[in-house]
């Protein structure tokens, strides 16, 4: 597999040598964060055999959105290519593949921000962001996380869900102080084509919060149905 984590680059993540590659995530990150910051979902992704690219922040940088379309266009990127999108990365994600039906295969939309929200410092913000401790030492001593930007409220553009075709895996945490789960399941209401899933006692940054191993395997899940067919039964069902 192979790997890039500088921050102004693009962060890759490739299947095992002697596999095929089963499809390709392109990541479009959140307030604050760079593409590294999703190592540890795209290093577990990859092992799975599928590839993931992930980029950095829209709200902060536009021509990320072109670096997007550009990986959607890319045909020596497996499919089937499905979009990421958390916090405000959710909210570009929907957008983009609203505006750009072709080449988006499904999404996959973590932690969509429904209202402002002030942290007050660091800890606050840190705390609301993931329960799990190696993530929280992950931000801390990251120098290129910004700190205090989910303080920030950019002017994000609609979701506009009712536009979008393909299948939607909408990731949010029962605890999620920064958008909580009843007004994001409002945003997603109406939307027959969107499935929700909540992670009990999980916080803002579902991918990486302590139950990161839980969130990669859901998304695994609906990886593997959405190669067969998003209109097949589910894979694998609790019939307690």
């Amino acid at each position: 597999m192979s790997s890039s984590s500088s921050v102004d680059s693009l962060n890759s993540w490739d299947e095992p040598e002697g596999l095929a590659a089963r499809g390709t995530l392109i990541v479009l990150a959140g307030r604050g964060e760079h593409g590294g910051v999703y190592e540890r979902f795209g290093r577990r992704l990859a092992y799975d055999a599928y590839r993931v690219r992930a980029l950095g922040d829209p709200s902060a940088d536009p021509s990320v959105l072109d670096r997007a379309a550009k990986l959607l266009a890319d045909e020596s990127l497996p499919g089937p290519k499905v979009l990421v999108g958390s916090d405000t990365g959710a909210h570009y994600a929907a957008a983009l593949a609203a505006e750009q039906n072709a080449g988006v295969d499904a999404l996959i939309l973590a932690g969509l921000p429904t209202a402002p929200w002030n942290s007050g410092s660091w800890e606050s913000e840190v705390q609301a962001r993931t329960a799990c401790p190696t993530h929280q030492a992950r931000l801390t001593n990251d120098p290129h996380f910004r700190r205090g930007a989910l303080d920030a409220h950019p002017d994000l553009p609609a979701p506009r869900l009712d536009r979008v075709r393909v299948p939607v895996l909408a990731l949010h945490g029962t605890d999620d102080r920064v958008s909580p789960l009843a007004q994001a399941r409002a945003a997603y209401a109406g939307h027959p084509h969107v499935r929700t899933v909540a992670f009990h006692g999980g916080r803002h940054d579902v991918l990486n919060d302590a139950l990161h191993r839980t969130a990669a395997a859901t998304v695994v899940l609906f990886l593997e149905r959405l190669r067969l067919s998003p209109e097949l039964p589910a894979i694998a069902e609790d019939l307690a």
